[in-house]
């Protein structure tokens, strides 16, 4: 991985289809955002998270802040995953790779003594000039929500 992305880095511009339209980094100018990447729709540790985010999207709403979730899943895949657990997070779309590369969460991982490539649950905090503020990797979903919301609210 080159340099991984740190706090006051200007963060890479995307532009990612969700189950109904896209979403932009430049559609947060002048608000916050809590970037979060995930491995997979509907498996345990992604169902949990992206339903904390839901719990808190009011909170995060009144931080002046939106959470954005990105995996390679498909805007339909998405779709079924949000009606399936009432999420109410936006989800991104990103099939072809190009984000989780620029945000630097593509890596190799490794399960039952095999290696293969895959997203590492990170979270980033922008600012709304799109500067980064806050990164998370390898991120243990207990807790992580109160976290970012914690961050987001100081910010």
């Amino acid at each position: 991985m080159a340099d991984a992305l740190q706090p006051g880095d200007k963060a890479p511009a995307f532009d990612l289809p969700t189950e109904n339209g896209r979403v932009r980094l430049s559609d947060f100018a002048g608000r916050k955002l809590a970037l979060y990447f995930y491995p997979k729709d509907d498996t345990a540790g992604c169902t949990t998270e992206a339903k904390g985010f839901t719990e808190a999207a009011a909170e995060f709403a009144a931080a002046g802040a939106t959470v954005v979730g990105v995996s390679k899943d498909s805007p339909a895949s998405h779709g079924k995953f949000k009606a399936k657990h009432d999420l109410d997070v936006l989800l991104g779309s990103d099939g072809d790779g190009a984000v989780v590369e620029a945000y630097g969460v593509w890596i190799q991982k490794s399960m039952y003594g095999r290696q293969y490539m895959g997203v590492d649950r990170s979270t980033f905090l922008i600012d709304g000039d799109g500067v980064i503020r806050q990164v998370w990797r390898k991120v243990k979903v207990p807790g992580h929500v109160a976290q970012v919301l914690s961050a987001a609210k100081a910010l």
